[in-house]
């Protein structure tokens, strides 16, 4: 079954090339790309859907949440935005929570949460643990997440739980619970800050992760200048996740990590060479808890990869709108508009390890429209992205397609 998207007014392909199309055209075979190209020279197909002069984007791809969780924090929303500050221990209400969750309710809690970003756009997401923090509920929380996201992160160094000693459980963490989420995850992550995993107690986490095989990640800089950043880099972390609060050298180790990296391989194919460490940037998680906004424009002109992701999380971004991260980087953090569009797509993808693969290797590229990869689209009900921002907080996706299956838009 094939299907043309025709009369597409701007066509952003997020490609190695950076290719903005007009008047162009694009046909689905199954869940892939075929063809892409002026709407004049589209081949015929099984089906046709007229775009009516919109413009299609890579569907959002959003590298950071966290959806496996019960509970509500409103209380703690409340008192935040009546001056108190944002520390790590709050985490530990949504452990109880989520704890007395039964399975069934929490994967129907996480599929909801789930539906309601792919009728925002998001046709790729990942999702962590960290809301179980003791051995069974950990395994529990990484299985549930196996059956409702596209890629998993083990969390279970998100916080010590209260009334544990911290080397215990890092031991803990590094042993049987990194054994009973294993068969369930493709990553790891730590929250390296104060008030949760200092820098020894991380790297151990993350060098047992990745003896196991598992790619790794870091929360880090949140809340003040520290070693998460460094630390990613030292480890070879895909991605550093917050980046808040940088040093001049924290960004040098960023760009330096990238300086061996060929964005189009000489050949077109993005993220040949040697990748470095991605800067995940979660505005919406910023405004919650009113840290400063990540730099992401010193990020971008020092040559570090960007991805902006939701950080959707019952405390302290309890949003799944990749579009309203997108405006805000723009609005906010200097952005231009394509260069928000590429970090909420082909930056996510590329935090994954994602951004490329095509019909020879069978393992699709997402975050970008190019031939062979699959097909995540995002068809806006404007006639270009700059719309996203030019008219924040209007909801303006009208259709999506992921791995070329139409999505129900609530």
């Amino acid at each position: 079954m094939s299907t043309l998207i025709t009369n597409i007014a701007e066509l952003m392909t997020q490609d190695a090339e950076h290719r903005v199309l007009r008047d162009a055209a694009v046909v689905i075979e199954g869940e892939r790309i075929s063809w892409l190209g002026p709407a004049a020279d589209a081949p015929a197909a099984d089906e046709r859907v007229d775009a009516g002069g919109r413009a299609l984007l890579p569907g959002w791809v959003d590298s950071h949440t966290h959806l496996i969780f019960a509970g509500d924090r409103t209380a703690e929303f409340e008192a935040r935005m009546a001056g108190q500050s944002y520390s790590a221990g709050g985490i530990a209400v949504t452990t109880g929570a989520t704890r007395s969750t039964s399975d069934f309710d929490l994967t129907r809690l996480a599929m909801g949460r789930v539906a309601e970003a792919v009728s925002q756009g998001t046709t790729y997401l990942e999702t962590k643990t960290g809301y179980g923090l003791d051995l069974e509920n950990e395994a529990r929380s990484a299985r549930i997440a196996s059956t409702v996201a596209d890629e998993v992160t083990y969390l279970g160094a998100h916080l010590v739980p209260a009334g544990m000693d911290a080397e215990e459980y890092t031991e803990l963490v590094c042993g049987p619970m990194l054994t009973a989420v294993r068969p369930y995850v493709r990553w790891a992550d730590v929250f390296c800050e104060q008030g949760a995993f200092n820098e020894d107690q991380s790297r151990r986490v993350l060098l047992a992760c990745k003896a196991a095989g598992l790619g790794l990640r870091v929360h880090g800089n949140q809340l003040g200048e520290g070693p998460g950043v460094r630390l990613a880099v030292e480890v070879g972390a895909a991605s550093v996740d917050h980046v808040n609060y940088l040093s001049a050298a924290d960004v040098d180790a960023l760009a330096a990590s990238w300086s061996g990296w060929d964005a189009a391989g000489g050949s077109g194919t993005p993220g040949s060479g040697q990748r470095g460490t991605v800067a995940t940037c979660l505005p919406a998680c910023d405004l919650s808890t009113r840290q400063p906004l990540a730099p992401g424009r010193e990020l971008l002109d020092a040559g570090v990869q960007l991805a902006l992701a939701s950080n959707c999380n019952p405390g302290t971004s309890y949003t799944s709108s990749m579009a309203f991260c997108v405006t805000t980087a723009v609005l906010q953090m200097r952005l231009s508009v394509h260069e928000a569009v590429r970090a909420a797509t082909y930056g996510g993808a590329l935090a994954l390890g994602r951004e490329s693969g095509n019909d020879v290797d069978g393992e699709r590229a997402v975050g970008s429209i190019a031939v062979g990869h699959r097909a995540d689209l995002h068809l806006l009900n404007a006639p270009s992205a700059t719309h996203l921002a030019y008219r924040p907080g209007i909801p303006l996706t009208h259709a999506v397609w992921r791995a070329g299956v139409a999505q129900p838009i609530r």
